[in-house]
């Protein structure tokens, strides 16, 4: 593994300090637009709904998340490619419904924080400013050394760099992991963390269900939950997807505070891919269970076109908000709008 001087030990930096390495540009290079435009040419036989989307208005936009990747920046250092990352850790208060409110820590200004992408090799460099309040980190599940792991305190306004290799392949995510952790998680430190393998998978329309509970009494128990950031959001929004179209589904459960929830597909079974990290499915089911942390790819298509549930078959999870809709449209013709 090369060397990097700055990053011997997971030392802070604050933001001028960042700068001055210039390493705090946000945005997408020339290199990574290609890789992008050059993954759309390769799944030109996906099809994908118009879908209108709501213009940001908060932290929680479930809809945004759907199908929202972040390739990071592209960078040549010492003939190796960079791919880079920039995540702030913020506050916000979302609206859980008409009448409560909560405040939660946000990753650029968005629950769930943005669904990192690369590929297996890459050389990840994730640049983390804390200006939450508390002192926070970044964990990153797959393989690193350990003053890499995320497990030593930013303070606010401090900064860090976190870099490693990207493997193994497959579906993982990141949250904070300072103390009390269940805590810093169920305020929304969290997101997913998706490293492709070196074979492409097959075309697909690809979509992220990110689950998660809210504390909102601080009583160690959950009162309402929700698929990517909002309770009920995709019953009164359903998430349109073409007949026959092979849809991939990155599932990640991430409710602190119950040890174990389902992910039920009505009217349907899916192919799963055990934590992403093979190419063969192990089973084909229409329910799986999942502990806290745990995540994995589900592969299915529908056959016939109309509005399909999802949710855990934990009632009492799905009646207080974690429940949403798929809705099929038929071949040849338009989403609605």
């Amino acid at each position: 593994m090369p060397k990097h001087s700055i990053l011997g030990k997971e030392k802070l930096w604050n933001r001028r300090q960042l700068l001055k390495l210039g390493l705090a540009g946000v945005g997408v290079t020339g290199a990574t637009a290609l890789w992008q435009t050059l993954n759309v040419q390769s799944k030109s036989i996906v099809r994908i709904p118009p879908m209108e989307m709501e213009a940001p208005s908060g932290a929680a936009n479930p809809m945004q998340v759907l199908r929202n990747f972040e390739y990071g920046t592209l960078k040549q250092e010492n003939g190796r490619t960079i791919r880079e990352f920039e995540l702030t850790a913020g506050t916000s208060v979302i609206q859980l419904n008409s009448a409560v409110s909560y405040n939660i820590w946000d990753l650029n200004g968005r629950i769930p924080g943005p669904t990192l992408r690369a590929k297996q090799g890459d050389r990840v460099r994730v640049l983390f400013l804390n200006q939450a309040g508390h002192s926070h980190s970044l964990h990153f599940h797959g393989i690193h050394p350990a003053e890499m792991d995320g497990v030593r305190p930013v303070s606010n306004g401090q900064a860090t760099i976190y870099e490693f290799d990207a493997e193994p392949y497959g579906v993982h995510l990141y949250h904070c992991h300072i103390e009390p952790v269940t805590r810093h998680i169920a305020k929304g430190l969290y997101g997913m963390f998706i490293i492709d393998p070196p074979t492409p998978r097959p075309p697909a329309d690809e979509i992220v269900l990110v689950m998660a509970g809210y504390d909102v009494n601080d009583d160690s128990h959950n009162e309402y939950y929700a698929f990517n950031g909002l309770p009920h959001h995709y019953m009164h929004h359903p998430i349109q997807i073409y007949q026959d179209q092979l849809i991939r589904l990155y599932v990640l459960n991430i409710i602190e505070y119950d040890t174990a929830v389902t992910f039920h597909l009505h009217a349907n079974f899916f192919d799963v891919y055990r934590t992403g990290m093979t190419l063969t499915p192990s089973e084909k089911t229409d329910v799986i269970t999942m502990g806290i942390a745990e995540r994995h790819i589900l592969e299915f298509a529908f056959r016939y076109p109309g509005k399909y549930m999802f949710h855990p078959h934990q009632d009492a999870i799905a009646e207080n908000g974690c429940m949403g809709q798929f809705e099929v449209v038929a071949r040849g013709l338009p989403s609605k709008k």
